[in-house]
């Protein structure tokens, strides 16, 4: 196992609550793992632990056996961070920003030539060298961050909203790029709030909120048994009726004109059906079926708006 978070637990100066609080989740070699979670989950508080921007209060973080903090004194660059915010200087140059970033790592010479343009090569950067970064599209810059991370050879990289603001095409060549990173033998931690990204990249979920893992396993594993009924009425101001009524057999959001209910059993479906015509509300539609990452999400940690 590459990285092994045991029992981690933060909490702010003046805070009333623990921003994380017992968090334990591991992370290989090989495999993407997406961390999810609302915000305020705790996603930033954990994350900002591992590339060393907050000390650790009670807890543990280990790479391969050794604990976080004898880590960055021994190899300091194993861990690397693409994160959501620009990372690079906005008036040098894609090659200047690597020859900058590589040089504060400890690359000289021959070594620090051959990996920027390697990591230019993985970014598709050739054609914008000599270009400032302030000049670069959203999603050029959002490759300039990824390549500045890969310098050093991360053994654990982590993706925090990589693509953010990015045409479809950048975004495609991003995921891919995320996944050959695995297929090359790093551990990728990869955080977003588009599902359909992480559903199609992750091999194991985290599931984050109010400081605690909600869940965690593979999307199979997540998802297996999990099913959801949608139900949409006739009458449109019906879903302060239909959500309390629904409530009572599992989960449910709104969703919509209807509402969404997370139901385990199959064999309920009858009975919330009769429970619906009992109270005269007449059914426009209903559908059931196999839940998907978005639903599973919404299910776990409800509707409400975060700030």
């Amino acid at each position: 196992m590459m990285l092994s978070i045991r029992d981690l637990n933060f909490r702010y100066p003046g805070a009333s609550a623990d921003a994380l609080e017992q968090v334990s989740l591991s992370a290989a070699r090989g495999e993407v793992l997406g961390l999810l979670g609302p915000n305020g989950a705790g996603k930033t508080t954990l994350i900002a632990q591992l590339v060393g921007m907050l000390a650790m209060q009670r807890g543990e973080i280990e790479i391969d056996g050794q604990p976080l903090e004898q880590l960055r004194l021994t190899r300091p660059t194993c861990i690397a961070i693409a994160p959501q915010e620009y990372a690079f200087y906005p008036t040098l140059s894609v090659l200047e920003n690597l020859d900058c970033f590589a040089g504060v790592g400890g690359l000289r010479g021959s070594e620090k030539a051959e990996r920027i343009d390697a990591c230019i090569a993985l970014a598709q950067l050739q054609n914008y060298r000599k270009v400032q970064g302030q000049r670069l599209s959203g999603g050029l810059k959002r490759r300039l961050n990824m390549a500045i991370a890969m310098l050093h050879r991360p053994e654990l990289v982590l993706f925090d909203e990589p693509t953010v603001g990015v045409d479809p095409q950048s975004r495609a060549f991003l995921l891919e790029a995320v996944k050959q990173l695995a297929r090359e033998g790093s551990a990728v931690i990869y955080t977003s709030h588009y599902m359909e990204e992480v559903q199609a990249i992750a091999d194991r979920i985290v599931v984050l909120d109010q400081g605690r893992v909600l869940c965690q396993g593979t999307l199979q594993d997540l998802l297996v048994g999990a099913a959801t009924l949608y139900v949409e009425v006739d009458d449109d101001t019906a879903q302060e009726r239909l959500v309390p009524l629904l409530s009572g057999f599992g989960p449910t959001n709104v969703q919509g004109r209807g509402a969404l209910l997370a139901i385990a059993d199959p064999e309920q479906l009858p009975e919330v059906l009769r429970s619906i015509a009992g109270t005269g509300l007449r059914l426009r539609q209903a559908r059931y079926g196999q839940t998907d990452l978005e639903q599973l999400f919404m299910s776990l940690t409800h509707r409400s708006l975060r700030d």
